[in-house]
């Protein structure tokens, strides 16, 4: 007779076994036309809810926005950015959120938009990379899904950061363009100050050096393994 943890572990290898499938159509991310979907509740699932949101978090130029949509297309999840529905919700860009109200005021967005996407299911999310800072934020990721970080050094970051423009906390108290060694010195800052809570994901994969796919696909083996161990735990503490 099949042990009740082997039978939910095998529901859930299933569940995400069925997601991967390319035959059943799933179509590749867009943003064109898109319109948020982030205040918008589905059935509820409740067996497989707690692992039906994948959050990604780490540093600006991590990859974030990257992987996030081919994970999702992998699972056959929707893949949504945390910064642009906030942008959607609010009718201005980040930057200008955070010259005309504030980082303060983006804060609170960011809090809000955060609860209502904590409703919906099958998702990949790519967080902003000073979510986790606000206590409420990371309880709340913590409740409702598998946190996932996406590790790279801050050598790695400026070269792939050093000639954007959209990254307030990357620009200079004046507005100005910093250097690409005050840059750097700037990555290094925020890293120290945000890492301690980045390693407290359920799952830290390093991106300096790996493609794209093999992320991917590691993100994927990861996430099934993760899955069978949080299911065999919550069998064994009932």
């Amino acid at each position: 007779m099949i042990s009740s943890d082997r039978i939910r572990c095998r529901e859930a290898i299933i569940f995400l076994r069925l997601t991967q499938s390319r035959r059943a159509g799933y179509r590749a991310f867009s943003y064109i036309g898109r319109k948020s979907t982030a205040g918008q509740r589905r059935p509820p699932n409740h067996r497989m809810k707690h692992h039906s949101l994948i959050f990604l978090t780490g540093f600006s130029g991590s990859g974030k926005s990257t992987i996030g949509p081919l994970l999702a297309n992998s699972l056959g999840f929707e893949f949504i950015d945390l910064d642009r529905e906030i942008e959607l919700a609010a009718g201005k860009s980040i930057n200008r959120i955070f010259t005309e109200d504030g980082e303060a005021a983006f804060r609170a967005l960011e809090l809000q938009t955060l609860e209502r996407i904590g409703q919906q299911e099958r998702m990949v999310v790519s967080l902003g990379g000073g979510v986790l800072e606000n206590d409420r934020c990371f309880e709340l990721i913590q409740t409702h899904g598998t946190l996932i970080y996406l590790k790279s050094s801050p050598e790695v970051l400026t070269l792939r950061l050093q000639h954007k423009t959209d990254r307030p906390l990357l620009k200079g108290a004046d507005g100005r363009k910093l250097t690409r060694e005050e840059i750097q010195q700037r990555i290094a800052e925020l890293l120290k100050k945000r890492e301690p809570r980045y390693l407290k994901a359920d799952l830290v994969l390093t991106t300096d050096s790996k493609k794209i796919g093999a992320s991917v696909e590691e993100l994927t083996r990861k996430i099934e393994r993760h899955i069978r161990r949080v299911l065999k735990t919550n069998t064994n503490e009932k």
